[in-house]
């Protein structure tokens, strides 16, 4: 499996970047974790739209389904220039029906997930956990035949994250805070839970994303491997994270 972190901000995309977005590939498969703002400019540079096979959301605020909109807009131009009908799948939570509606577009499909099963998809099979955060957000774990890759989407701290991590090989965690600070109220993780998680589930590699626009983010880092002694990698356009190259 290859992993590459297509968008990393927390709220909005600071400049030339993106908020949450990632890009998981296997078997020629395509599959897009979220979509957030300024995603679909920085995804071009590693494929065409029309090359995606499916989308997974983890919830409806906006730094994560901002780019949704235009991403349906150029399968609808793509499609017309190319005379083609192509209907790309966007699996989404029923418990937002507003928000899961306006995955259906002309060339794109709602697709309901039930959290409480797992979701096959090409090479891929998620399963979901429901998170700590102000509106319904699931976490996920995305597995192929060799890997397992947990994606905490937006979460406070809670235990049950490291047995739903436990022994992946590549961690994605929200690192909205910094260690000491609360992030309960929003949602969100500190850099010291983070690690915490990371430790606990015995993961391989840690990604500290959905990094905050204050503060000096390379702490983030710092503050987490007091915690976990593994690999830790601060998110970053096109970091990439493969099977082959660990």
């Amino acid at each position: 499996m290859k992993v590459t972190t297509i968008g990393y901000w927390g709220g909005y995309p600071a400049v030339n970047s993106a908020t949450s977005c990632y890009l998981m590939e296997e078997e020629n498969y395509k599959l897009l974790i979220d979509c957030g703002s300024g995603a679909l400019a920085q995804l071009q540079q590693k494929l065409e739209v029309t090359d995606l096979d499916a989308v997974v959301l983890s919830h409806y605020h906006h730094d994560h389904i901002a780019d949704i909109g235009v991403l349906q807009y150029a399968w609808l131009v793509q499609n017309t220039i190319q005379e083609t009908s192509d209907v790309l799948p966007i699996f989404g939570h029923e418990q937002d029906e507003k928000g899961l509606q306006s995955l259906t577009h002309q060339y794109t499909e709602g697709v309901a997930y039930d959290p409480n099963q797992p979701l096959e998809l090409g090479p891929f099979t998620i399963e979901f956990l429901q998170t700590k955060h102000p509106v319904p957000c699931y976490a996920m774990k995305i597995c192929s035949n060799t890997d397992q890759i947990v994606y905490t989407a937006d979460t406070s701290y809670f235990e049950e994250l490291a047995q739903f991590a436990k022994g992946s090989d590549l961690l994605i965690t929200d690192t909205n805070f910094y260690k000491g600070m609360d992030g309960s109220g929003p949602g969100h993780m500190t850099s010291e839970e983070a690690g915490k998680i990371a430790n606990l589930a015995d993961v391989d590699t840690l990604w500290l994303s959905h990094l905050p626009h204050f503060g000096e983010t390379n702490l983030l880092k710092q503050e987490a491997a007091d915690v976990f002694k593994g690999h830790i990698e601060l998110a970053e356009n096109e970091l990439t994270w493969s099977s082959d190259a660990q």
